[in-house]
C-alpha cells in the first residue's frame, strides 16, 4: 500500500506538471488573443528582440551626450550626481509642524536585486516623510521652439506601493525656482507626470498648469484616465519605464514599458477643458414665478367614488374567530422566576428595587396560550388606499426653465495649449507610506528616437536579464495571467479537473484493497481456506495435519503427567518404529503458506 501511495502521489505530481506547462501555453495564447482586441492598450512598433542563444547581457552606463538632452540622468557616477541635485530645506504651510518639514532621506545605491553593481539609482529611503529633491536642467526647455517635450524615467517599487506618487514635477522657470532649496508643494510647475496610488484609487498624472491669455490665471488640466488599471507596477517590485511625450499639434501620448496607455488632445481630453464655452447661464435671469414645470397633473374633473373609504384600515379582526378551549385569560404569559433570589451585593439606594427576572409561564406550557386573547387579523375586503385622482397631460406645460445664455465675458480660445510655461528645473516632491522607491534614468529631451535609444541600452536591458534569470514555470504564469482574478479561477478550474478525476481514481483503488485485506483478515479467522492453501498439494496437507497433531501430543503429554499413560496398542506400534530406524524420526509442521520439518527425539 505504502509503495502504491508513493506512485500514485508520484503520477499525480507529473500530471499538475503537465497540466501547469499546457495551462501556461493556453492562458498566454489568451492574453495575446486579447491584446489584439484590447482597445485600451496599443502596441508600441518596437518589440523586445529575441535573445541569441548564448549572448551575455552587459550593462554599460548609457552616454550623455549633453546636445541631445535637456536633463540627464542615469545616477551611476554617485559623486557628479549628488552635486546636480539638491536637496529641499523647505517647510510646509498649513501643516503640523512636526511634518511640516522636508526631511526624508534621499539616497544613491544600487537596488535591492543587483542585476549590475555598477547600476545605481536614486532612491527615497523613509517613508511617511515629506521628501523633495530637485536639479536644475542643462539647458532649458522652450516650448516654441516647435519640438516635442520627450520625459522619461523609471521606477521601481523595492517594498510595493499601498499610499504614494513616484512623479515627477517640471518646474517652471522664473523666481520661484531660482532657490531649488526652498522647492516645496507650492513651487510652480509646468507639468507633473507620473504614476500614483492610495488604496484602490491608482492613477497615472498628466498634469499641465494652463496660463489664461487674458487675464494671466492659472489652472491645473487633468489628463483623462487610461483606460485600465494600472496596479501591476506597485505590486510586481520590477522597474517600469514611463514616457511622456507631447507635441507641438497638442497630441500627447503615455507609454508604460513601450506601450501606450493613454493618448490624446490636449484641447480634448482634459478636465476643465482648455478652452472656457462661448456663452454661459446669464446669473441675473429668474425663473418666473407662473412657470409650470409640470409634465402631468391631476384630472381636475375626476370625483371620488361614494363607497370610497380613505380611512378603513388594512386589516381587521376575524369576527368569526372562536378563542379555543382551554385558554388561560387569568394566567399570564411570563412570571416572576420563584427560584431567583436578590444578589448580596444589591444596593437598593444605588441598583434600585430589585425585582425578579421573569420567566415562562409553566401553567402555560400545556395550554393553548394565556393571556387576554384577541382574533387574528384577516385583510380588510373594503380596504382601496387612499383615493387619487389619475394624472394627464397638463395643458400649460411650458418646458423645463433654464437661464438665458450670454456671451461669455471670459471666453478665450487658445489653439495652442502646447505652447506651455518653459521649463527650468526637475523635482521630486513626494510622501509615501513606502519606502526603497528607486528612480533611474531620468532624462528629458525633444527627440523621441533619442529616448528610445537611452531605454535600449539601460531599461530594456535590464529587464531583459531580469526576465531571462526569472523564467521560472510559476513566473511565467504570473506574467501570461497578468494577476488578474479571473484568469486565477479559469486556471485553477482547469487543473482541478484533471486532479480530481485522478485522486478519485486513487481513492477507488485504495478502498478496493483495504476490502480485499478485511476479507483476507475474516477468512483468516475463521479458517477459511485461502488461494494460496488451495493451490498446495493435498499430500502436504495431509502431512501438515499429521505433523499439527503430533506437535500436540507432545506438548499435551509433557504438560499434563496424567496423560503420559499409553495404551497396549500404542505401545507395540512405538516399538515396531524403533526397531526399524535407528535415527530420530522427523516430522513436519505446517502452516497456511509453507512447510518446514521438527525433531522429535525418542521416548
Amino acid at each position: 500500500m505504502q509503495k502504491f501511495a508513493c506512485r500514485g502521489q508520484t503520477a499525480l505530481a507529473l500530471l499538475i506538471a503537465c497540466c501547469l506547462v499546457l495551462g501556461t501555453t493556453t492562458v498566454a495564447g489568451a492574453d495575446a488573443e486579447i491584446d489584439d482586441f484590447d482597445d485600451g492598450i496599443v502596441e508600441d512598433v518596437q518589440e523586445e528582440s529575441a535573445d541569441v542563444a548564448g549572448e551575455e547581457l552587459v550593462y554599460e552606463s548609457p552616454v550623455i551626450e549633453p546636445r541631445k538632452f535637456h536633463f540627464a540622468d542615469h545616477f551611476d557616477d554617485v559623486e557628479a550626481s549628488r552635486k546636480q541635485w539638491v536637496h529641499s530645506q523647505a517647510k510646509k504651510d498649513d501643516t503640523a509642524e512636526e511634518i511640516a518639514k522636508y526631511d526624508g532621506i534621499w539616497n544613491w545605491e544600487s537596488p535591492q536585486r543587483i542585476v549590475w553593481p555598477k547600476d545605481k539609482g536614486l532612491v527615497l529611503k523613509s517613508k511617511a516623510k515629506h521628501a523633495a529633491i530637485s536639479s536644475r536642467l542643462i539647458k532649458q526647455f522652450d516650448f516654441k521652439s516647435k519640438k516635442p517635450l520627450v520625459v522619461q524615467y523609471e521606477v521601481t517599487m523595492q517594498e510595493g506601493q499601498e499610499c504614494g506618487g513616484s512623479y515627477i514635477k517640471l518646474l517652471s522657470a522664473g523666481k520661484e525656482t531660482d532657490d531649488l532649496t526652498t522647492f516645496n508643494d507650492k513651487t510652480p510647475y509646468t507639468i507633473m507626470f507620473g504614476p500614483d496610488k492610495c488604496g484602490n484609487d491608482v492613477k497615472m498624472h498628466f498634469i499641465f498648469r494652463h496660463v489664461n491669455p487674458i487675464n494671466g490665471t492659472i489652472t491645473e488640466k487633468h489628463c483623462n484616465k487610461p483606460k485600465n488599471r494600472l496596479e501591476e507596477p506597485f505590486k510586481d517590485k520590477l522597474p517600469h519605464l514611463y514616457q511622456l511625450v507631447v507635441r507641438p499639434d497638442n497630441s500627447f501620448e503615455i507609454r508604460l514599458d513601450h506601450k501606450i496607455i493613454n493618448e490624446g488632445s490636449l484641447l480634448t481630453d482634459f478636465k476643465p477643458a482648455v478652452n472656457p464655452p462661448a456663452e454661459i447661464d446669464d446669473p441675473a435671469d429668474q425663473k418666473p414665478a407662473d412657470w409650470d414645470e409640470r409634465e402631468k397633473i391631476p384630472d381636475p374633473s375626476s370625483q371620488k367614488p361614494d363607497d370610497w373609504n380613505d380611512d378603513a384600515l388594512p386589516q381587521i379582526p376575524d369576527v368569526t374567530a372562536v378563542m379555543p378551549d382551554g385558554w388561560l385569560e387569568d394566567e399570564p404569559d411570563m412570571i416572576a422566576d420563584p427560584t431567583a433570589e436578590k444578589p448580596e451585593d444589591w444596593d437598593t439606594e444605588i441598583d434600585g428595587e430589585w425585582e425578579a427576572p421573569l420567566v415562562d409561564n409553566p401553567a402555560c406550557e400545556k395550554a393553548p396560550g394565556c393571556g387576554k386573547w384577541q382574533a387574528p387579523h384577516i385583510p380588510n375586503p373594503e380596504y382601496k388606499g387612499k383615493w387619487r385622482a389619475p394624472m394627464i397631460e397638463n395643458p400649460n406645460y411650458q418646458g423645463k426653465w433654464a437661464p438665458r445664455k450670454i456671451a461669455n465675458p471670459d471666453f478665450f480660445e487658445d489653439l495652442m495649449p502646447f505652447q506651455m510655461t518653459p521649463i527650468s528645473a526637475v523635482g521630486l516632491e513626494l510622501w509615501s507610506m513606502s519606502n526603497e522607491i528607486l528612480f533611474d534614468n531620468l532624462i528629458i529631451t525633444d527627440d523621441v528616437d533619442v529616448a528610445r535609444d537611452f531605454a535600449a541600452n539601460s531599461f530594456d536591458i535590464k529587464r531583459r536579464y531580469i526576465d531571462k534569470e526569472s523564467k521560472t514555470l510559476w513566473h511565467r504564469m504570473m506574467r501570461h495571467m497578468n494577476y488578474k482574478p479571473g484568469w486565477w479561477a479559469l486556471y485553477f478550474l482547469y487543473l482541478l479537473i484533471p486532479a480530481s478525476c485522478y485522486v478519485f481514481y486513487l481513492y477507488r483503488r485504495a478502498k478496493e484493497d483495504s476490502a480485499a485485506s478485511a476479507a483476507a483478515a475474516q477468512a483468516k479467522k475463521t479458517d477459511e481456506p485461502q488461494p494460496d492453501d488451495e493451490n498446495e498439494p493435498a499430500g502436504e496437507e495431509d502431512e501438515s495435519e499429521e505433523d499439527s497433531s503430533a506437535q500436540v501430543a507432545g506438548e499435551s503429554s509433557s504438560s499434563s503427567p496424567k496423560k503420559n499413560k499409553k495404551s497396549d496398542l500404542d505401545n507395540k506400534e512405538q516399538a515396531k518404529q524403533e526397531e526399524n530406524s535407528d535415527e530420530p524420526t522427523q516430522t513436519e509442521e505446517s502452516t497456511t503458506k509453507s512447510t518446514r520439518k521438527r525433531t522429535v527425539r525418542k521416548d
